[in-house]
């Protein structure tokens, strides 16, 4: 039996997409390696600016009266900014993960399932106090719905759990396709792509058949369109149909993982 919860979030192309909560116990795990690291960064900014920092501007300036209300102003100044920094840049930077988010396998994502950004990662950073304080933070993702402490709620965001890839289905891609996947992977930047805008052609390439004629067309051609802005292309190439052209993407895009994938191992 699954115990975890499973939630549909909306997109904003009317794509359902299901995810599976990531659980307060990997929560909880991923919060404590993040303290710790975080812990350390706090303590080597202590370190340094008291041993190195302190001594030097004391021993240029001799005994200053004023340096001491200067320092410390400067000292809380960096250490505020490495408590709340910490999880807004790792939050934007990795999409949603954070060290110790991206340990347990799991992220934050907004609630029309996009990844996090900077106005949310700010916005939960500056919470996680409050959330910490008498542990509110974990009240609330008990006894909630989806999971949410009160930063999620403000951020509107939730965390998940990242699914396991799943098995490449099958389709046949026209050479067209094929020419032109390995046209994209030379001339643009495929990683401009999101997880979840390649998980939304791969649904749209796996349920096209399952759709009436009209349907499966328009979908197409509005999604091909969306992906070009997205990859700062000039257009759809010509000759080439809006399906060839998402099929050409989605052959490019899980050809670059794989490749990643194989030197990481």
């Amino acid at each position: 039996m699954n115990l975890l919860k499973k939630i549909t979030l909306k997109t904003p192309e009317s794509v359902e997409l299901k995810f599976t909560l990531a659980g307060i116990g990997k929560r909880a795990y991923a919060v404590l390696l993040d303290y710790i690291i975080w812990l350390l960064l706090l303590m080597a900014w202590t370190f340094i600016s008291f041993i190195f920092i302190y001594n030097t501007f004391s021993e240029v300036l001799g005994d200053n009266n004023q340096l001491g209300p200067w320092f410390f102003s400067f000292y809380l100044l960096i250490f505020f900014l490495i408590y709340v920094g910490y999880f807004i840049f790792f939050e934007v930077w990795w999409q949603g993960k954070t060290p110790g988010k991206r340990f347990v396998n799991i992220r934050v994502i907004r609630d029309d399932g996009k990844p996090a950004r900077l106005p949310q990662a700010t916005l939960r950073a500056l919470l996680r106090p409050v959330d910490d304080l008498f542990f509110l933070g974990l009240f609330f993702i008990v006894l909630g719905k989806r999971e949410k402490r009160l930063g999620d709620w403000l951020a509107g965001t939730v965390v998940i759990q990242e699914e396991q890839k799943k098995t490449q289905f099958t389709f046949s891609p026209s050479p067209t396709s094929q020419d032109l996947a390995e046209q994209l992977k030379n001339q643009v930047n495929i990683n401009q792509l999101r997880p979840e805008e390649f998980l939304i052609i791969r649904l749209y390439l796996e349920r096209r058949d399952q759709m009436f004629p009209e349907a499966r067309y328009s979908k197409a051609k509005e999604l091909a369109y969306q992906v070009k802005d997205i990859l700062e292309l000039d257009g759809v190439p010509e000759g080439v149909t809006a399906f060839e052209f998402l099929a050409a993407v989605y052959l490019a895009y899980q050809e670059q993982e794989q490749t990643i994938s194989l030197e990481k191992n």
